[in-house]
């Protein structure tokens, strides 16, 4: 949560108040002064002080195992959203999910109301890699693999960046592999291999930056992050 929002919420200070706090160096994370009012923040992650007090957040982190048919958005009329898969008890107004799956990909997706923590983590710069399980309808070959390392030009002449192929088993009509990505275009996976001649007929995300999709988590379940895995993404709060 944003420094200053989280002072207005337990403060309930003006904006000249605010910023007064913060020009007396009475705002502390960790133990040091801050001065950036948006500075995201987290209390399970960073001890916050203001004018002595102890702050807290109430954000929420959630995994999913998003099943195929439902799509990555907050509504929808037509389909179920991903959203709509979190109970009502567990789903703040402001809950969204962090980048998108498309309606047939299912796997791993992170939701919160954090919506800085999302944002920065969607950012080219912050490099968050991205693995995928596919299944091809052709043999994937040692060529596909270097052409992916190379970096695969779209038709149209979109270029991306290196990707890291790795073929499990591949044989005449199907292929088993696993990618990593490093950005986030549109349909980038599928539009990847048809320009490699070849076309994804099931694609599941496995993980995201250091969040792994547990293995005991069913398509369709649900469950908040661990201390340790929210840790994890701590570099990510700026």
């Amino acid at each position: 949560m944003r420094l200053d929002k989280l002072i207005e919420h337990h403060l309930k200070t003006t904006r000249k108040e605010q910023k007064r706090l913060f020009l007396m160096k009475k705002v502390f994370v960790d133990g040091q002064i801050e001065l950036n009012p948006q500075r995201n923040v987290d209390s399970q992650l960073h001890k916050i002080q203001v004018a002595g007090k102890n702050l807290t957040t109430q954000q929420v982190y959630y995994l999913l195992n998003k099943p195929a048919g439902v799509v990555t958005a907050k509504k929808d009329s037509t389909f179920q959203t991903v959203t709509e898969l979190i109970a009502a008890t567990d789903r703040p107004a402001d809950l969204y999910p962090v980048g998108r799956l498309d309606r047939d990909t299912t796997g791993l997706l992170l939701l919160t109301d954090n919506g800085q923590l999302g944002y920065d983590l969607l950012q080219p710069t912050a490099k968050v890699s991205k693995t995928y399980q596919a299944i091809v309808n052709e043999q994937v070959t040692e060529k596909d693999v270097a052409a992916f390392a190379a970096g695969i030009t779209f038709h149209g002449g979109v270029r991306c960046q290196p990707a890291q192929l790795q073929i499990l088993q591949a044989k005449p009509g199907e292929s088993n592999v696993l990618l990593t990505i490093n950005e986030g275009k549109f349909h980038q996976v599928k539009k990847m291999f048809l320009a490699c001649g070849k076309k994804v007929t099931s694609l599941k995300r496995l993980s995201m930056g250091p969040l792994i999709l547990p293995p005991e988590l069913a398509e369709g379940e649900y469950r908040p992050l661990t201390l340790a895995e929210l840790q994890q993404l701590k570099v990510y709060f700026r």
